[in-house]
């Protein structure tokens, strides 16, 4: 098996990607949103962690962490809330030997991708992407037009405006996060 060396920084922000196992065609996410958000609720409830940005879409999400001051284990937190998600929805996705031989589920991509926040403007741009997301992937024309993305909740709080992103490019490689 494969050891990931990841940073372990207390108290750190961090974006990830975390995708479905079974990418084309897939809506689970939105499907079940309401799942989703109770695996979210789940999770946070025994392991803090601050939700800074996020956006759901069909078969993919991206989110922005910062865990407590003296804690690094996002892993742990992925682990439960993606658990928690496939042991609540109807058996039936098509599931490898492997992870037959493991008595796995074939809902989740195993890892997820995981980036350490670095300073303000790292913050800025991958809550720019997350925003974008939904437009990048052709899934609305306006950024406000989905409604699974925290982009709301920054409109109300006055970092931007409704119609944030109608025409701006985000200068961010997007090849990078999905």
């Amino acid at each position: 098996m494969t050891a990931y060396i990841r940073p372990h920084v207390p108290g750190a922000s961090w974006f990830f990607t975390v995708n479905l196992a079974q990418r084309k065609n897939n809506r689970l996410l939105v499907d079940k949103i309401d799942l989703l958000r109770e695996a979210f609720k789940y999770t946070k409830h025994r392991y803090i962690f601050r939700m800074d940005a996020v956006v759901i879409l069909p078969n993919h999400m991206h989110c922005i962490w910062t865990l407590p001051q003296a804690d690094t284990d996002f892993s742990k937190r992925w682990n439960m809330l993606k658990g928690y998600f496939s042991r609540h929805i109807e058996k039936g996705e098509k599931i490898s030997t492997g992870r037959k031989s493991r008595r796995e589920r074939g809902v989740w991509q195993r890892r997820f991708w995981e980036h350490l926040i670095r300073d303000q403007n790292d913050f800025n741009r991958h809550v720019e992407y997350i925003h974008w997301n939904p437009v990048k992937h052709g899934w609305v024309k306006k950024v406000s037009d989905w409604p699974y993305s925290s982009f709301h909740h920054y409109v109300e709080q006055g970092v931007y405006t409704e119609n944030w992103g109608s025409c701006e490019h985000i200068d961010i490689d997007a090849a990078k996060y999905d």
